[in-house]
């Protein structure tokens, strides 16, 4: 049984110019030729073919392809162990590619995921990512980050919407009462440093009063953080991290 050199073609997905080139430099030369000159190919030469397109997709250049099938010394089962050790170690490597892929598409799902129009839309002039590279670099490896940056990702537009409606509100709220010269120990005070705490537990992270009387001193040491809130009235931070501790206090003593 012998095929003809377009059979060949149609066989391993190779076009007919790349078994002629195969068969000019003597890497592929078919068994036989027919009457009128053409080339044909045996079973033999199919099996060669196989091989060479292996080591080919492995990424072999022609030269090495034919000294590797020409190795006196390699007989099928010598092909077949380098084989496996080849597949072997691409299938590592694909892996880890693919595992540096998948981090890349997590990654890229992080965080606020709007159009810049959208998020002018909802956050106004106030930059909603102005703190995320800080944020990576004081919490990326703890599991509050990470689940901050899992809920994130799943929110869409309205979700924001709600999220930033229910902080302007506190918001207002919170320098009303520091403009009527509430104490931080108050009751109303610490009522609204409760709910500021609830406020992220529901939308970014669980929040136990030890972490969060940490937050209420960033609030003060972090310039940062001290301009946000003493943007909606002066010494409102301060004030913020006051309550926050006597609110923690009242519930865990």
């Amino acid at each position: 049984m012998s095929y003809s050199v377009g059979q060949v073609a149609g066989f391993a997905g190779v076009t007919v110019r790349t078994l002629h080139h195969y068969d000019d430099i003597g890497l592929l030369v078919p068994s036989e030729r027919s009457h009128a000159g053409h080339r044909r190919y045996s079973d033999a030469d199919l099996d060669r073919l196989q091989q060479i397109l292996f080591y080919r997709e492995l990424g072999f250049p022609l030269e090495e392809v034919a000294a590797l099938l020409d190795d006196p010394d390699a007989d099928s089962r010598e092909h077949l162990r380098r084989q496996h050790e080849l597949l072997t170690a691409r299938i590592e490597k694909l892996q880890k590619m693919a595992a540096a892929v998948e981090h890349a598409m997590e990654a890229s799902k992080m965080g606020i995921n709007l159009t810049p129009e959208e998020k002018f839309e909802v956050f106004g002039d106030k930059d909603p990512e102005q703190y995320a590279e800080e944020a990576e670099q004081r919490w990326g490896g703890t599991e509050a980050y990470a689940e901050s940056q899992r809920r994130a990702a799943r929110y869409t537009k309205e979700d924001w919407k709600r999220i930033q409606a229910q902080v302007n509100d506190w918001g207002e709220r919170y320098t009303a009462l520091v403009a009527e010269g509430e104490s931080p120990t108050g009751e109303r005070a610490m009522d609204l440093a409760e709910e500021h705490r609830r406020h992220i537990g529901t939308w970014y992270f669980e929040c136990p009063y030890e972490m969060h009387k940490c937050l209420g001193e960033m609030y003060v040491a972090d310039e940062r953080f001290k301009a946000y809130y003493d943007s909606m009235r002066e010494g409102l931070a301060e004030h913020l991290k006051e309550a926050i501790l006597a609110n923690a206090a009242r519930h865990t003593s």
